[in-house]
């Protein structure tokens, strides 16, 4: 899953980057107002949260947040605010955000809320998979085939999670990419290659059965 962090103090966003990436998360950030505004409007469909700070330079982040909605953007909102007042805390409700944590925060609070925002809509995003042999479950990121678990790294895990919530269906390399790695990542690299035949290796899918290979195009996950 992919994050866009709007954080006009730069360590800090930095450091929340770092974080999400470490727990298998991709994320990107912008330091100011206007351009979260335009990153969001522009490119919401491939992002699955915002964290927002509400004091931006050019451009606050209640602004932001109701403009968003108003375009019908639905993408979920957790702002970041180091006012703790309840005036404070309703504006950004009221505006549209889905949760908010309040400055200063630890990672392990802040990655709780996420969790919990992007639970929320269980009837579409369930956080249990079971398709072919394979179930998957996003709270506790354990992968089991045949009932036995299976290790895989944060990146191979992400990339069986996108492909089974997208099972059936042929995605290519540069839609993988877009929600599990970085803007600044190299979409014309082979890691993408790299990772699904490791995952291949430790399903025993070595002739390609379940993670099929759609010629031209780039993978889909058949069951």
């Amino acid at each position: 899953m992919r994050i866009l962090i709007i954080e006009d103090q730069e360590n800090l966003a930095k450091l929340i980057k770092n974080g999400l990436e470490a727990e298998g998360f991709a994320a990107d950030y912008v330091l100011d107002g206007k351009a979260g505004q335009t990153r969001l409007e522009l490119l919401h469909e491939d992002y699955d949260l915002v964290l927002l700070d509400i004091m931006l330079p050019y451009k606050d982040g209640i602004q932001i947040c109701k403009e968003a909605r108003a375009k019908n953007i639905t993408t979920p909102i957790i702002i970041l605010t180091a006012r703790d007042g309840k005036n404070e805390i309703i504006d950004g409700l009221n505006a549209g955000a889905d949760d908010y944590v309040v400055k200063p925060f630890s990672f392990e609070v802040l990655l709780a809320r996420i969790r919990a925002v992007l639970r929320r809509p269980a009837a579409v995003i369930p956080a249990e998979l079971k398709l072919a042999k394979i179930k998957l479950n996003a709270t506790t990121r354990k992968v089991y085939l045949d009932d036995e678990e299976i290790k895989l790294t944060l990146k191979e895990f992400s990339l069986l999670e996108y492909l089974m919530r997208h099972a059936n269906q042929a995605v290519n390399r540069e839609q993988i990419t877009a929600s599990l790695w970085d803007f600044a990542f190299d979409s014309f690299s082979n890691v993408v290659d790299v990772h699904i035949n490791n995952l291949r290796k430790k399903l025993g899918d070595q002739r390609g059965e379940i993670l099929e290979t759609v010629r031209g195009i780039g993978y889909r996950f058949k069951h």
